[in-house]
This record gives C-alpha cells, structure tokens and sequence, in this order.
C-alpha cells in the first residue's frame, strides 16, 4: 500500500491535486490521465460516503492518482470506515482543539501511536496483502503509508498549529482559506496582513514539525503563489469548477 503522493512529498517535491465533487469513475480516469498527484473525495461538501468512495478511491488506484478523502467530520466510523477501504489520507474539516486533533490520531493510528480498530478491510487486501502477515507489521505499514491531516480553517486550530503540526501521528496540515478567513473575521481577504501572518505561521509550524503544508488555491496562478508562499502541497479549485469554466471560455469565443 505504498503511498506515492507521501512519498513525493518525503522527497521534497512540490505536489498538485484538486478536489473532486463531479463524482464517477470516468472523471478520476481523467484526473490521473491529466498527471495530478492527488484528488480529495469530498465528503464533506460533497455527495460522497463510504461506498461510492471506495469505487473512486479503486479507480484512482489504477490511474495513477492518489486518493485522499475529506471526512464528514473527525468522529470514529468517519476515519475508520474511509481508511479501511482504501484512501491513502484523510483531510479532517473544522478542527478547533488539541483534544479533537488527538481523537483523530486514536481513531485513524493503529496501536502504539493510536487506537485505531482493527479490521483487515480492503486496504489490507482483505488480510490476503503481502504485509499483513505479522500483525505489527501491518500496523506499522498502515501507520506510515496513509495520511492523516488536520484542516486548519478556524481561529482554534491557528492558536494551537505549532502543537497540533508536532502532534504524533499527524501527517500533515491542509489550510482551508475562505472558512480560516472567515473564522478570523476578515472573509475572503486574502491580502490582509493578519491572513498573510497566518499562511507563514501555519507553514513555519509545519517545516519546524517536518510535516507537509497543504492548501486550496483557486487557480494556478494562485497556485504558483501558495508554492512561493512555502507550501508543499496544493489543491487547485474543483473539478466542477474547472469543466464549467472550460466550457464557458468555448462558448464565450463562439460569441453564440
């Protein structure tokens, strides 16, 4: 179960992804045939659950992609159940607290570093994968290849970032731009000192801990800045987002 996009990231490589709303196994195709390192499933915005996960988190498998998922919420059967059917990290919205960042560590670690419950999903293969054989083997494996990654978006999570970034058993930290803004009382101003403050804050907590920076951009120029900014990773707009402006540039030159 080698995770690629961890592995990228381990290198010191920048890496690109996109969150997936449009749903259907056709358009992840695409996505890995477009050479994106990643997709975020969306289940929380999104109309996705365990079982349609599973099917996209399959095919992204065979295209090449690595399929991350965004959780309704950082409760116990949302982390299970999506990291025993496959997904290699988990993005956890609307995180407040320390206490909630350690929940999601006990519900998605395997023992020593959590107390994830055991279950030989199809992850493992259905207990038939090649390192599931020892059981502290498998632990250790499943601990070290699948992702589990705060989403820092609220004024509580920004408090605490440089604890949380450090925290055993967190894999990485995703900045949620609109919601943080929004939490911070200055919506949508992603020019504002305060905000820029917190980008560099979230990043230098991430380098200090040598854990990845995450964060949604909505264009790739934007992309290119959160790069420059520090950050390891970005999330660049939708994929509605893009197939709808695709289609309206065409018919905006048609002149119809």
């Amino acid at each position: 179960m080698k995770n690629k996009l961890k592995a990228k990231l381990n290198s010191g490589k920048q890496v690109a992804g996109t969150f997936f709303e449009i749903g259907g196994s056709s358009a992840v195709e695409c996505l890995g045939l477009a050479g994106l390192d990643f997709l975020v499933i969306d289940a929380e915005h999104g109309p996705f659950d365990v079982e349609s996960a599973q099917e996209l988190i399959r095919t992204a498998e065979h295209g090449g992609i690595t399929p991350l998922v965004r959780t309704k919420n950082h409760e116990r059967s949302s982390i299970l159940k999506m990291l025993d059917v496959g997904a290699k990290g988990l993005i956890v919205p609307n995180i407040h607290t320390v206490e909630e960042v350690k929940e999601i560590v006990a519900h998605g670690k395997y023992a020593p570093v959590g107390n994830r419950g055991f279950f030989y999903g199809r992850a493992a293969g259905y207990g038939h994968a090649d390192f599931v054989g020892d059981v502290g083997e498998y632990f250790e494996t499943c601990n070290r290849e699948t992702m589990l990654i705060p989403q820092c978006e609220t004024v509580g999570c920004l408090e605490n970032i440089e604890t949380i970034a450090a925290m055993a058993g967190v894999d990485g930290i995703f900045v949620g731009p609109y919601d943080l803004s929004i939490s911070m009382g200055i919506t949508a101003q992603f020019d504002h000192p305060d905000f820029i403050k917190a980008l560099k804050r979230i990043v230098a907590a991430c380098s200090a801990a040598g854990k990845p920076s995450m964060i949604f951009a909505g264009s790739a120029d934007g992309a290119k800045a959160q790069f420059a900014a520090g950050f390891n990773a970005v999330a660049i707009g939708t994929d509605v987002s893009v197939y709808i402006q695709a289609y309206k540039n065409m018919v905006d030159e048609l002149s119809l």
